[in-house]
């Protein structure tokens, strides 16, 4: 928001020195677009590292059991937990084409086998579209783990 509101200054300062006829007025809105160039390249540099060290906590706990998923909810509108997918597997299904449902307007994807779904109307998006829109895996039906495996599975054969 803020890059937006910078380039659009310096359009304002650009358009003000053509017709006030001040060439160095021109360079304000060069410098107030250099500005914008920073922000993005330091927001973009903050965003890469927080992802490189959430996927370094995420690996970091491959020796450890997880915890057994509860298959049954007591409340059906109570949303699963989010799935704890190691780098490795993320990778694998990052790229994958398989077919996976979401619940409008809900924040997780599941394998069609899913118990939790139920009767729920469902969206069928590859796994791949459906990570690119901010879904995340369902932990009671482990979709990205199951799909690592089918994958790994088939490209050994």
């Amino acid at each position: 928001m803020i890059v937006l509101l910078l380039v659009l200054a310096a359009g304002g300062v650009l358009v003000g020195a053509v017709v006030v006829d001040r060439p160095e007025w021109a360079w304000a809105s060069v410098l107030l677009c250099v500005l914008g160039v920073v922000l993005l390249v330091v927001d973009r540099a903050r965003r890469r590292r927080e992802a490189s060290s959430s996927a370094v906590r995420r690996s970091g706990t491959e020796g450890e059991q997880p915890a057994p998923a509860v298959r049954e909810s007591s409340d059906a509108e109570v949303e699963p937990a989010e799935e704890e997918t190691d780098a490795a597997d993320l990778l694998v299904v990052s790229e994958l084409e398989t077919e996976v449902v979401v619940i409008d307007e809900r924040p997780r994807y599941h394998l069609r086998s899913c118990g939790w779904l139920g009767g729920r109307e469902v969206l069928p998006l590859p796994v791949r579209e459906a990570r690119e829109l901010g879904f995340g895996p369902c932990a009671q039906c482990s979709p990205d783990a199951t799909l690592a495996d089918r994958q790994r599975a088939t490209a050994s054969d």
